[in-house]
């Protein structure tokens, strides 16, 4: 495998450098990597892992670009939006590196095709937003014998680490169970500082090519936490814990990160044609139920588990917030209790209320 006089003016400067030179520009060239979603974390790693000169890159998502997006996820602009995140990626990041070979899977990460998608690939990159994916990435990742550089952000904080990385500790050492379904909101439901991901999406790229190019220290039993407000840096240690093996696939991940499979939804449309059937519910904060006031019995989702009790339960419960996700968690919460009536989520949330 050689490089063209083309490539080795694109890879000038890592070709000066002392550790890495035409032969670790060759380890990267014959590297195989695979990120799992093409949002706010992965954009940069994305972008990087290219210019870099990552020979093959694959990329899983199932999304459409939109607007919101856009105040972070720095690969799309206005003409990509309702296109395919992945479509749109390899497109804009074809332009930066023409000499890459980029795998396109428009699809969703399930433990029907996790084995399959992850196998070719030598690291894998989670650029996720979710518990349930994270777990199945974590399992699949140990019966695969891959690394995972991991990343994560929250409002104005985030964390790195590399997990199972030569048979490491992992994400279950690390956490060995979920949040509460209600305790971690996404960026959706409380909103996240636009570069946040920008500087963790970066340090997860320069994980990988540490680890392509054997440099340095991995964050491998570590986790890097970030604050952007202090600009605070920090590391922990964990150890593998062998209580975390994995043999199979098999779990329900969204039944064990505590999420109900089975709920009931309905539109603000046919909420509207049967009004007068239920009792409404808004696990809002009280600054969203500021700027948008529905007629509701109004308790923030956080103050749900010591105020459950305050709902009538004469009628069916009709869980609104504004994207449908924390409803959700309310609802799972509500079940646990035993509510006496049918318990509805709006559908969408008032983001989107189709």
């Amino acid at each position: 495998m050689e490089f063209t006089v083309e490539e080795k003016q694109q890879y000038s400067r890592h070709l000066l450098l002392e550790k890495v030179g035409l032969q670790g520009q060759l380890k990267l060239k014959r590297a195989k990597v695979v990120v799992i979603g093409a949002g706010g974390l992965s954009c940069p790693v994305l972008q990087y892992l290219t210019a870099a000169g990552v020979g093959t890159i694959g990329i899983v998502d199932d999304d459409l670009v939109e607007q919101t997006n856009l105040q972070r996820q720095i690969l799309y602009t206005h003409e990509d939006l309702g296109k395919s995140k992945v479509t749109a990626a390899v497109h804009r990041l074809q332009k930066l590196n023409p000499f890459i070979q980029f795998n396109s899977h428009q699809t969703r990460l399930t433990k029907n095709n996790a084995l399959e998608l992850l196998e070719p690939y030598d690291i894998i990159v989670d650029g996720t937003d979710n518990f349930p994916t994270r777990y199945l990435l974590n399992d699949a990742a140990v019966l695969l014998h891959k690394p995972i550089v991991f990343g994560s952000i929250h409002t104005f904080t985030g964390q790195v680490s590399v997990f199972n990385f030569k048979m490491g500790p992992t994400y279950r050492c690390l956490y060995p169970t979920p949040p509460a379904p209600h305790e971690v909101p996404n960026c959706s439901e409380i909103g996240v500082l636009g570069i946040l991901p920008g500087i963790i999406g970066s340090l997860q790229a320069n994980e990988v090519l540490k680890i392509i190019l054997g440099l340095g220290s991995i964050l491998s039993g570590q986790l890097l936490t970030f604050d952007a407000l202090s600009m605070k840096q920090s590391l922990f240690y964990f150890d593998r814990n062998t209580t975390s093996s994995v043999d199979s696939l098999a779990e329900d991940y969204e039944v064990f990160c505590g999420i109900h499979s089975t709920i009931k939804e309905i539109s603000y449309q046919e909420y509207i044609k049967q009004a007068s059937n239920f009792n409404v519910l808004d696990v809002r904060t009280q600054v969203e139920r500021d700027a948008f006031y529905m007629e509701s019995i109004h308790i923030p989702l956080d103050e749900l588990p010591k105020r459950y009790t305050e709902i009538p339960e004469d009628k069916d419960l009709l869980v609104f917030c504004k994207s449908g996700a924390r409803s959700k968690s309310a609802i799972h919460l509500l079940h646990k209790h035993d509510f006496k009536k049918e318990l509805i989520n709006l559908k969408g949330g008032l983001f989107n209320p189709k």
